[in-house]
């Protein structure tokens, strides 16, 4: 196999280092000292923001003062009306721990039978939110995973009703 590293390339006389520049250069100069003073640059500007803090958000939409923001384009606050449909649905059940217990306190005594009373409550699905003013519509999904989200999402609704009107 052909050596692959020849040695130093041609430029340069045999037994001084390729890598470092000459005495005085820009890799002479040592990292010691007090700092110099960073050079000027351009100011830096914050990227302006259309509209203030929103009030209030529910899912894509942004009630921003006397606006409401949304993917369908800005609408007037002022007699838009908002929509609230809950999707979601509740399952009541036994959990495999509890049917685990009672099987094996049942040996024991009967009072293993006791953890068959045992139920969780599941909730998914969504609630949606619709907003119609302006002549524009627009219309977003909220996942919820207990009801407590539910009631939190429909609370927000009526409030942006109460400030709509």
């Amino acid at each position: 196999m052909a050596n692959q590293y020849p040695g130093p390339p041609p430029e340069q006389p045999p037994g001084q280092n390729p890598y470092t520049g000459p005495s005085g250069g820009p890799y002479a100069e040592g990292g010691y000292g007090y700092p110099q003073a960073v050079p000027q640059s351009y100011p830096q500007t914050q990227p302006q923001i259309p509209y203030g803090a929103p009030m209030l958000t529910l899912g894509d939409i942004a009630v921003n003062g006397d606006t409401i923001v949304s993917p369908a384009g800005p609408m007037p606050l002022r007699g838009a009306v908002w929509t609230a449909t809950d999707m979601s649905r509740t399952e009541e059940r036994i959990p495999p721990h509890a049917i685990v217990l009672a099987v094996v306190f049942f040996l024991l005594c009967f009072v293993g039978l006791l953890f068959l009373l045992m139920k969780e409550r599941v909730t998914t699905g969504f609630v949606q939110v619709s907003v119609n003013s302006g002549g524009r519509h627009h219309s977003t999904m909220i996942p919820v995973q207990s009801r407590e989200q539910v009631v939190y999402v429909l609370n927000q609704v009526t409030y942006a009703q109460s400030i709509s009107m």
